[in-house]
């Protein structure tokens, strides 16, 4: 297929793990990548009120990869949606390529942060939120996608601490469990949240409808995550 007709192509969610496979180099982040990728295309696909024509509109809402190492299925989705082209995508990891191991967010369009040192993206998260109120900005959602074992890290327990009795109402984090936390007390995920005043939901990480009702699931005058479980990562 010619770039041109690749371009002018609807991809699905069936076309994603081709597109994932055209990038090679860093396998062994092939299950932090593949963890993640029910989650980014409902969110893409359903949730999220971006597009690649607006990905600066003050009004957009704001996606932030906090889970940042292994982005390939991030890669595979922006390129689906038509953030990015499609032939990019097998130069990934090279040193001329746009697409590195860890999101640019000067390379990458529609990326908002650069990530993948673990325990960034949440408290950016949270400063993104309040500053958006601070401006007036009531519409924009911001997301914030972590890992499980992201949650081992002091900023983000402080992170989860201060957004709820700061009643960030437009803040959503989803936690994707693959069970890879060293320090965590299993299934305790969405309680550690809710002591801190979290809205709180926990789903399979797979199941597309049962996340897009986690995802829009209403909270008024309080933050919201969803915890999506999805199977263990291997050893």
């Amino acid at each position: 297929m010619t770039t041109t007709e690749e371009r002018g192509r609807v991809h699905t969610y069936a076309d994603l793990p081709g597109l994932m496979s055209l990038m090679t180099g860093d396998e062994k982040h092939g299950p932090a990548a593949t963890s993640t990728l029910d989650v980014l295309w409902v969110l893409y696909d359903r949730v999220l009120r971006v597009d690649p024509e607006h990905v600066d509109d003050p009004g957009r809402d704001r996606f932030l990869l906090s889970k940042g190492h292994g982005p390939m299925a991030y890669y595979a989705v922006l390129a689906a949606k038509g953030f990015l082209p499609v032939d990019w995508l097998p130069g990934f990891g090279r040193y001329d390529s746009p697409l590195g191991h860890h999101p640019d967010r000067t390379l990458v369009p529609g990326a908002e942060i650069g990530s993948g040192s673990l325990g960034h993206g949440l408290p950016i998260a949270v400063g993104t939120a309040l500053g958006l109120r601070a401006q007036g900005l009531t519409e924009p959602a911001v997301w914030a996608l972590i890992g499980d074992a992201e949650l081992d890290e002091g900023s983000n327990h402080e992170a989860i601490a201060f957004a709820g009795p700061a009643g960030l109402e437009r803040l959503h984090t989803v936690v994707v469990d693959n069970a890879s936390a060293s320090h965590a007390l299993p299934g305790g995920i969405a309680a550690r949240f809710e002591a801190a005043g979290w809205s709180a939901v926990t789903v399979d990480g797979r199941d597309h409808e049962a996340l897009y009702a986690a995802f829009t699931a209403p909270h008024p005058g309080r933050p919201h995550v969803v915890v999506a479980r999805v199977e263990p990562k291997s050893v």
